[in-house]
C-alpha cells in the first residue's frame, strides 16, 4: 500500500510559478514510478509528467514542455513538479501517482492539490 500526499497548489498569476510536491509512504520509494496528472473542470484527466525510478527518461505533456520540470528526491521520498510560465489553461487539480516497478496491477493516487492561474 502506498500513500501519497500532494502540496504546493494555490493561486498564481499568469506567468508565475508554483512548485508542487508529493510525499510517498508505505513502500520503497526508489522502486516507484511516479507521475503527475491534472484534471480541469469538464475535461479529461491528462498525464502531465512522469519520471522513472532512475530519474532519467522523463516524459511531459506537449503543452507543458519547457515550462514544467518533474524531479524526484529518493532520500526524501518526494516527487516534485516545478511549474513556470503558468497559463490560465494550466488551471486544474493536480494529482501525483505511483506504480511499483514490480507490481503493475495498481496505481496509487494522492488527494490532489488545486492550481489556479488567474489574474
Amino acid at each position: 500500500q502506498v500513500q501519497l500526499v500532494e502540496s504546493g497548489g494555490g493561486l498564481v498569476q499568469p506567468g508565475g510559478s508554483l512548485r508542487l510536491s508529493c510525499v510517498a509512504s508505505g513502500s520503497t520509494f526508489r522502486l516507484l514510478i511516479m507521475r503527475w496528472y491534472r484534471q480541469a473542470p469538464g475535461k479529461e484527466r491528462e498525464t502531465v509528467a512522469g519520471i522513472p525510478i532512475s530519474g532519467d527518461g522523463t516524459i511531459y505533456l506537449d503543452s507543458v514542455k519547457g515550462r514544467f520540470t518533474i524531479s524526484r528526491d529518493n532520500a526524501k521520498n518526494t516527487v516534485s513538479l516545478q511549474m513556470n510560465s503558468l497559463k490560465p489553461e494550466d488551471t486544474a487539480v493536480y494529482y501525483c501517482s505511483a506504480t511499483h516497478l514490480y507490481d503493475n496491477t495498481r496505481e496509487f493516487w494522492g488527494q490532489g492539490t488545486q492550481v489556479t492561474v488567474s489574474s
